[in-house]
């Protein structure tokens, strides 16, 4: 948990990237050129910014994972360190390079804001879908039954409740969302398929790269 908890919040960094670039989040404000992926967009940030908890308090899913986290004894210490240096102005990319993260984390997180700050919304939004939401919901529900296996006897109920939204959110609502966002984004544009392509195999092969890091942790 201690090393997936940096994919949990840099998710949420997408995230906003994608608003931002979708919607007007500036004043004055004015009606951004894409009607219905800004509709699509703002649901997903109102779920994923503040859902409500196991114990009826509105929080982000990085703070519910954070929670559950505190609840299974992990610590929080590292990633309490890494935010406190990015909170306090640090740019983003040089905090993940000084950071004693394992190489594979680091190279999951330069990749993600690396496409933030250079990517066009529909790579962005190729990194947020193809490499988040169209994944996470049989990845996690895969995960659920190996943990109700093999820890039959620790209290994980947040932990469980963290899983079961995001199966619910993505599997239901944000995904089928997300793909709408892409096909409205990129239209009959060639060019750009190809780009959300690009970006999706890079997406998945940091991923990868990332549970191989987490696994050698184990």
């Amino acid at each position: 948990m201690q090393g997936h908890i940096y994919a949990v919040w840099d998710f949420m960094s997408l995230l906003k990237a994608l608003q931002q670039k979708l919607t007007c989040t500036t004043t004055p404000w004015y009606p951004s050129k894409f009607p219905n992926t800004r509709y699509l967009i703002n649901e997903i940030v109102v779920a994923e910014e503040s859902d409500e908890y196991i114990d009826g308090r509105r929080l982000s899913h990085f703070e519910m994972y954070l929670d559950a986290l505190h609840a299974l004894g992990g610590d929080s210490h590292e990633i309490n360190q890494f935010l406190e240096q990015v909170y306090a102005g640090s740019a983003v990319l040089q905090v993940i390079e000084d950071s004693d993260l394992h190489p594979n984390i680091k190279e999951f997180l330069a990749f993600t804001f690396d496409v933030i700050e250079n990517g066009s919304a529909h790579e962005i939004a190729a990194a947020f879908t193809f490499g988040r939401e169209d994944l996470i919901p049989d990845m996690f529900s895969s995960i659920l039954k190996e943990i109700q296996l093999n820890f039959p006897d620790s209290n994980l109920e947040k932990l469980l409740y963290y899983f079961e939204r995001h199966i619910e959110l993505d599997g239901d609502e944000h995904g089928p969302l997300a793909m709408k966002m892409i096909m409205e984004l990129c239209g009959d544009d060639a060019s750009k398929w190809k780009q959300v392509e690009e970006v999706s195999k890079l997406a998945l092969e940091k991923r990868i790269k990332l549970w191989d890091a987490i696994d050698s942790a184990l």
